[in-house]
């Protein structure tokens, strides 16, 4: 992740340098440079209001009265499936503690992985579930997904991963 800073960094910094070189040229090539920088230190950002806003996530996810829990499993294969297919998978939840279970938000890894959970509080000792739909259109061979799990537990978030060979 810092890696990725400092090269946007750098490249913000080229750009800078490249549109004070530039000042005689015409404005369409500076505009253009402007374009450019703007993408960049937007790239620069959206990281850092992902990590704020799981931040957010987790504050919340933690401001309840924590408990513990338990997954039916938290890693998944579906093996081989065809290219276009789309899976899903239910992971079981259960509530091994005292107070009531909020799951306050699962965020997959990407846009190919939507989710699904247990809105409502869970009450000691009761299930809840959380399904992960995934579409392998745009992938071929072996892949692996992840979704966090923010919920009010001491070790959150709970990561759940899956795996899948996509074929054609």
């Amino acid at each position: 992740m810092k890696s990725i800073r400092i090269i946007a960094v750098a490249a913000l910094c080229t750009l800078t340098l490249s549109c004070k070189k530039e000042e005689k040229t015409p404005s369409k090539k500076i505009g253009a440079d402007a374009a450019q920088s703007s993408s960049v230190a937007q790239a620069i950002a959206e990281p850092e209001q992902e990590q704020a806003q799981d931040s957010e996530m987790l504050t919340e996810a933690k401001s309840k009265p924590l408990t513990t829990v338990a997954f039916s499993e938290t890693n998944h294969n579906f093996g081989n499936i065809k290219q276009g297919e789309k899976v899903e998978h239910i992971y079981e939840v259960t509530n091994t503690g005292t107070n009531p279970l909020i799951i306050s938000s699962v965020k997959p890894g990407c846009g190919c992985t939507v989710p699904d959970y247990t809105k409502e509080p869970i009450l000691p000792g009761k299930k809840g579930k959380i399904t992960l739909h995934f579409d392998s259109t745009n992938f071929d061979g072996a892949v692996n997904k992840v979704a966090d799990v923010f919920v009010n537990v001491e070790k959150a978030p709970v990561r759940l991963t899956f795996s899948a060979n996509i074929t054609k």
